[in-house]
């Protein structure tokens, strides 16, 4: 099967040959004012011109499947060299409404600040929707997305990867939303703080907030030594 992909190295729509039965999908989280974000994508063509889903799409047929998703990432969005991580395949028979395509998820986490996302190729437009306000999606990426967000539950758990979402100066009321968003619950302030400070991961910067209209809080930074550590290893993230 071809299809008309971008050329990097003329910029013009060539037709290519692609993966007639196997696609790809990205959830991509990012964190800003408190809320925890998606970002999607909306059709600019296509049998769902109009609608909102997923970045993703077609792979060549003389690429790999991690290549893909980068590329897929940076045409549609602007996203260029995040980490991503493979979720799973998911291929319901109905799932695509023209034939049987299968689709392989990645997830990624970034922090806003250092992206410029611009929508590009087939998406007239990206944007970041707030994780209580996702509309439906195309085809099952409402089902893709709930996949990676229980599986970021079960993972934060584990592993200090929450800090991937902030800036590199946070304070612990922003440390604390990030988990109340990602846990969907409300954490008691204190005792939050006092586990996250026995944890040892954080380093107290002794600087605080600027150009705040309420009481400037206490900056901190994640400790490098500790964080490889805790994400090797694993442990136990229990508020």
């Amino acid at each position: 099967m071809k299809k008309f992909l971008i050329n990097e190295e003329s910029g013009e729509l060539t037709e290519t040959p692609v993966m007639s039965s196997i696609t790809i999908d990205c959830v991509v989280f990012g964190f800003e004012n408190g809320s925890l974000e998606i970002l999607l994508v909306k059709h600019g063509r296509g049998i769902r011109k109009g609608e909102w889903g997923l970045p993703g799409g077609w792979i060549k047929e003389d690429e790999g499947i991690d290549a893909a998703a980068h590329r897929l990432l940076r045409e549609l969005t602007g996203l260029n060299n995040i980490y991503l991580e493979q979720l799973k395949a998911f291929g319901d028979p109905e799932r695509f409404p023209v034939g049987r395509v299968i689709t392989i998820g990645y997830n990624a986490l970034i922090k806003r600040e250092d992206y410029d996302v611009k929508a590009g190729f087939t998406a007239s437009e990206a944007k970041w929707f707030k994780i209580r306000e996702i509309p439906d999606l195309i085809y099952d990426h409402n089902e893709i997305l709930n996949y990676s967000l229980k599986r970021l539950r079960r993972r934060v758990r584990q592993a200090p990867i929450g800090f991937n979402l902030l800036p590199e100066k946070f304070t612990l009321l922003q440390l604390m939303q990030l988990y109340e968003e990602i846990l969907d619950m409300e954490m008691d302030k204190p005792n939050f703080r006092r586990k996250i400070l026995r944890m040892k991961l954080l380093v107290d910067l002794n600087e605080k907030q600027k150009d705040v209209s309420h009481r400037a809080a206490k900056l901190y930074q994640f400790d490098n030594t500790i964080y490889r550590k805790l994400t090797e290893k694993g442990f136990s993230f229990e508020f």
